[in-house]
């Protein structure tokens, strides 16, 4: 009775099962294009993908050095004297004066540090003073006259701030962070395709493991409808069909806790996938690749090679050394005096009205100019020193840094070689002992129906074929995933999936 139940509730939880997934869709999926799923839909790198393009936008402003700065500005000016005593005590008014001025320029910085300045400016004076006349009458005076110039201002650096600036320093390291950027774009891709491969494989054998334990729920099934037969016809003692009974109950639990396994293998890969998990929860994915092992050939020179040129975390490092040099040589040229040449030349007009002095520039009656030069020596110079010799070192520690990060991936490689070559001998030791198991369960399965065997020995071969089976697709498991780790850590991922990459 309690065999018919529990076969009755198996039997009940087959059908949800597959009433479930008759409700699901099911996708079958090349190990492609479950890559070309992560390279659209991953949240890593949607998230990622902003980087370069923030330190573009970064670099992009660091060019406003360069915007030229254009003013304009007008103003008027109001002022009244105090009044005025002349000769014999006669007082006069105070004089007013009204100025209507106007000033603009267009001012930058040239690349090669140059700064130049144009400059235009006009004024207009006018008002009213009094004067005492001949017959000592205090007469009012109107007076005007105007003013305008235009000029040309250059100051060159010829020590500090002449072959780097600050300006140029922030272009040089801008345009060095942003293929840091691009690096870390194209880092974050090979660790998504890294993992899309491993969670491929590992749902591969979850579904291959579901194969097996099926396998051997069938063999200790038919085992035990032959040995109730036998027991039956009194060919067989009925401790050999409890035997039988309990392998087919234990092959049966090991057939239920494998769907689990399943799940959680389709849960990560879709979450490598995906960008919304909610759409996926009911779609049943079928890895369409399968567990093949080839011998691959392995050179190590050839490894570190990649991995030396090819690596995105190293050529970042390469790329922070060069950071520190290009920030060297600016804090060595902010050792030098600041000696500047400088010079201007423009135009001047005067006149009653605005009209009479923008005549005279244009007519170039007024031309002046200057030229000269400026040094300035620091006496101490602390800071610029201390500031140098704290960059050297600084250079000096990511030089060492790169070094340590170029032993520890040739070590990295080197491990990662001799694992993908012994999981490799582990497919061929595992795929023998499947062999042998099978070999050896067929054998003893026959002895068993002549009669020279007992349901024990057949019981036991049964547990080890499933156990062989189990390991044979776990090594091949992990032999795929172990050349997907060597690519990963050579820095080829990319193009071993055939995986180009556009940054900007």
């Amino acid at each position: 009775m309690k065999k018919r139940l529990f076969l009755g509730w198996f039997l009940l939880m087959g059908l949800l099962v597959s009433a479930r997934g008759a409700e699901s869709t099911v996708r079958a999926l090349s190990l492609q294009d479950c890559i070309q799923a992560a390279l659209e839909h991953n949240l890593d790198l949607r998230i990622e993908r902003y980087n370069p393009q923030l330190s573009l936008f970064d670099l992009n402003a660091v060019y406003a050095g360069y915007d030229p700065q254009f003013s304009i500005e007008g103003q008027h000016d109001y002022s009244k004297a105090g009044r005025s005593i002349f000769q014999g005590g006669l007082e006069a008014p105070g004089s007013e004066t009204d100025t209507d001025s106007f000033r603009s320029s267009l001012g930058g910085l040239l690349p090669f540090g140059t700064r130049y300045t144009l400059q235009g400016s006009a004024s207009d004076q006018y008002g009213q003073s009094f004067f005492l006349d001949t017959n000592l009458v205090v007469q009012p005076r109107s007076f005007e006259n105007s003013r305008a110039s235009a000029s040309i201002n250059l100051t060159q650096p010829l020590l500090k701030d002449f072959w780097i600036d600050a300006t140029r320093l922030n272009i040089r390291l801008g345009k060095s962070r942003l293929e840091q950027s691009e690096h870390g774009l194209r880092s974050q891709i090979m660790s998504v395709i890294n993992e899309v491969e491993q969670a491929y494989y590992d749902l591969i054998y979850a579904r291959e493991s579901v194969k097996v334990q099926e396998k051997a729920l069938e063999l200790a099934t038919r085992l035990l409808q032959e040995n109730k037969r036998r027991v039956e016809v009194g060919a067989m003692a009925p401790l050999d069909e409890k035997q039988a009974e309990a392998q087919a109950a234990s092959s049966r639990a090991d057939l239920l806790q494998a769907p689990n396994a399943l799940s959680l293998a389709e849960n990560a890969l879709k979450r490598l996938m995906s960008d919304d998990f909610a759409t996926m929860t009911r779609m049943v994915l079928i890895p369409s690749g399968t567990l093949d092992a080839s011998r691959q050939l392995f050179n190590l020179h050839d490894s570190w090679g990649k991995g030396l040129t090819q690596r995105p975390d190293y050529l970042q490092a390469k790329l922070t050394v060069e950071q520190y040099g290009i920030r060297l040589k600016y804090d060595h040229n902010q050792l030098f005096p600041q000696l500047e040449v400088f010079g201007g030349y423009g135009l001047g007009g005067t006149g009653n009205e605005f009209s009479d002095a923008f005549g005279e520039v244009r007519n170039r009656t007024q031309p002046f100019h200057y030229y000269g030069g400026r040094l300035v020596i620091p006496l101490a110079n602390t800071g610029a020193r201390n500031r140098y010799k704290s960059t050297k070192a600084q250079q000096e520690q990511t030089v060492l840094q790169l070094k340590k990060l170029e032993q520890e991936i040739m070590i990295q490689i080197d491990n990662a070689i001799k694992v993908a070559q012994s999981n490799f001998e582990r497919v061929e030791a595992t795929r023998a002992a499947r062999q042998f198991a099978e070999a050896a369960l067929d054998a003893e399965q026959k002895k068993l129906e002549s009669g020279k065997s007992t349901s024990f020995f057949v019981l036991q071969l049964q547990r080890d074929l499933t156990s062989a089976s189990s390991e044979e697709i776990r090594a091949l498991t992990v032999y795929k995933k172990s050349l997907a780790q060597l690519a990963f850590l050579e820095g080829s991922t990319l193009e071993r999936n055939a995986v180009s990459v556009a940054a900007r």
